[in-house]
């Protein structure tokens, strides 16, 4: 009878209690509703844990996104630094880079670390530009597991190895691909003048932005520029820009790619945004004739020849000596020489296109005598 009897008062004194932990408290374990318990251990745990994450992550970003507005559809392009996928964002068309910096066993903690604080700085600074040939900033995530990559997102159709805490960055999409796959199409036909000046007064402007912000982008090549549908160029690609250093000797190491880098950065030298001006010398001669510099000699023959030979492309007899003298003043062995990009601008601003710039030599309706086809119309 005594054990009937509380059975009866116990479920009184649990109410009264509110505890599961008192002295005088016994329960039959047929008699607990553990579902209901477990929901709401799981409810109290998800609240405890979200509190302790907001107080370790800190105050938000303004340039971090809304992960539940991202979405992810598929592969377009992948490179040293990520893979670039292209999505939407709040209804937008965007391309999302996802960078991996080795977080799962090929960095330590103090070179990922190291590259953490790197991005999170720059990120803010792009997160400010505004300039319509500096390709337009999002957002972007430091670090997460909610990513939803979707499986068949690859080109291969596997989906693609991601560190366990991916950090991603999201920018407009543009539909006219990179500049240098639009050169490649047009390498026999090659490019009329006013095409050529156009495409680079977008990139010598898009750089002269950049630079009066103390931003050098450092990886100034044709593959690193867009174009949207209306052939606009922007610049992207920031993945090894930074704010130039007040001391130049701050900025040292061969950062770039192998026929765009100036001597300076070859030889380990320190300096400056007139690394981007040279950069973008070698872009000027490789969008006049649609093709590549040095095709034919090996990273330690390009390396030598430029730093202690003054190799350089050779630039077409037809080519307007207005424009080659730009590409000269552009890629002087002395950075000192070199122009600001400001200065650039004015000179290609200046340029007469109306007459095809000599591209094809008067009298010759055949085509260029530089050319096994005739450039533009």
């Amino acid at each position: 009878m005594a054990s009937s009897t509380s059975e009866m008062v116990m479920p009184e004194k649990l109410k009264r209690s509110g505890s599961l932990g008192s002295k005088d408290t016994y329960l039959r374990a047929d008699k607990i509703d553990l579902k209901s318990l477990d929901i709401q251990l799981e409810k109290q745990l998800t609240k405890t844990w979200g509190k302790a994450n907001s107080k370790s992550q800190g105050p938000k970003e303004d340039w971090e996104i809304d992960l539940a507005k991202l979405e992810i559809r598929y592969v377009i392009a992948q490179g040293t630094y990520g893979t670039v996928y292209r999505g939407t964002y709040d209804g937008q068309d965007v391309a999302v880079k996802l960078l991996d910096w080795g977080e799962d066993g090929f960095a330590t903690e103090a070179e990922t670390s190291a590259l953490r604080t790197s991005f999170k700085q720059e990120v803010a600074v792009w997160h400010k530009l505004s300039h319509p040939n500096v390709t337009k900033f999002v957002g972007a995530s430091m670090g997460t597991t909610d990513l939803k990559i979707p499986a068949n997102s690859s080109n291969g159709g596997a989906r693609t190895n991601l560190p366990a805490r991916a950090c991603c960055v999201v920018v407009e999409y543009l539909a006219g691909g990179t500049l240098k796959q639009y050169l490649i199409k047009n390498r026999r036909r090659k490019l009329a003048y006013k095409v050529v000046v156009q495409l680079a007064l977008d990139l010598a402007r898009g750089l002269s932005y950049l630079h009066s912000r103390k931003i050098v982008h450092r990886d100034v090549k044709t593959e690193n520029m867009l174009l949207d549908t209306q052939r606009n160029l922007k610049i992207a690609d920031f993945g090894v820009a930074r704010v130039e250093a007040q001391n130049p000797k701050d900025m040292t190491g061969a950062t770039g790619t192998l026929g765009y880098m100036a001597p300076e950065v070859l030889d380990g030298k320190p300096y400056n945004r007139k690394c981007d001006v040279y950069s973008f010398g070698i872009c000027l001669w490789e969008i006049y004739c649609c093709d590549m510099p040095y095709p034919d000699l090996s990273f330690a023959d390009v390396s030598s020849a430029v730093v202690h030979q003054n190799l350089r492309p050779d630039i077409p007899r037809c080519c307007p000596s207005t424009f080659s003298n730009v590409m000269r003043k552009c890629w002087d062995a002395n950075p000192d020489k070199r122009p600001d990009m400001d200065e650039v601008v004015q000179l290609l601003e200046a340029l007469d296109t109306s007459k095809g710039g000599g591209m094809i030599p008067e009298g010759q309706s055949s085509g260029c005598l530089c050319f096994t086809r005739a450039r533009g119309p």
